[in-house]
């Protein structure tokens, strides 16, 4: 097999590679499908900066391996002798320095967007504790309504002495439940140690820190159940910390609200009473 033919093989493998493992939405390998406007933003300069990667790869080891066929002993070759050139050094130190401008440009946009909560329609608190999370509607429809949101896996699972469920780990027993279409602000901090809110589908990941107060947001493009999890090592049962967002249509949320807000002045009545 010529050179040109193994250097050609190579990238025609890296080509292949990416393409059916990396670059498609529904590979397991990729991220989620993106479901807001920053998590968008996200994945798409995640792929282009992989195609980057992926041209960068084949033309470096394109050319070494080009070199090691071309110029061995066995076909004749003497070892040259390289000097200092100017021109060189500043072409590869000037080709880098211009990659990296052009994707820290996009990036840089990206993370001033993501920092950009001003306007919410609604502001949500989410408190890491050890371990689960607590959550306050503190703005927008839905102010009022408070609760604890904890693991929903069933120990038998955890223990191996059941088959392990569809969403093992990543079920709660009650979610957040937003609005879609509604720029949602997240207010984050912990109770106790680090924690992290983080649901990849809506490009949210906010670390949670005792005594801070932290924020992001996010839009839903469209009705669903997004999963997450606590992005820091908080303890023993770090990985059994998950978050579920279920963004609903506007009039099933309401009802939702309705039902929450009722329930919660029942509770408060009975509490009462049996003071």
């Amino acid at each position: 097999m010529g050179s040109k033919s193994v250097v050609t093989w190579a990238g025609v493998s890296a080509f292949t590679l990416y393409s059916s493992m990396a670059v498609g939405q529904q590979s397991k390998y990729n991220f989620p499908e993106p479901q807001s406007v920053i998590a968008q933003d996200i994945y798409d300069q995640h792929i282009t900066l992989l195609w980057i990667c992926l041209v960068i790869f084949i033309g470096v080891f394109g050319v070494m391996f080009y070199s090691i066929l071309k110029h061995r002993k066995s076909l004749g070759y003497k070892a040259a002798n390289f000097h200092h050139s100017t021109a060189v050094e500043v072409i590869w130190t000037t080709i880098p320095c211009l990659i990296l401008i052009v994707m820290a440009w996009p990036a840089t946009k990206t993370v001033i967007a993501m920092k950009d909560t001003s306007s919410p329609e609604m502001t949500i608190k989410a408190t890491g504790y050890q371990w689960m999370w607590g959550y306050d509607y503190l703005q927008g429809e839905g102010e009022g309504i408070s609760f604890y949101s904890k693991l929903a896996t069933p120990r038998a699972q955890v223990e191996n002495k059941e088959p392990k469920g569809e969403h093992y780990l990543l079920e709660v027993d009650n979610r957040v439940v937003v609005p879609v279409g509604k720029k949602v602000r997240v207010i984050i901090t912990a109770n106790d140690v680090l924690h992290a809110w983080w649901v990849p589908a809506l490009g949210v990941k906010q670390d949670a820190i005792p005594g801070f107060i932290r924020d992001s947001w996010f839009t839903a493009n469209k009705a669903g159940i997004y999963r997450g999890q606590c992005a820091e090592l908080c303890g023993k049962d770090h990985g059994f910390m998950p978050i579920v967002v279920e963004v609903m249509e506007a009039e099933d949320y309401s009802k939702w609200v309705a039902a929450q807000l009722s329930n919660s002045a029942v509770k408060t009545s009975m509490h009462i009473e049996n003071k």
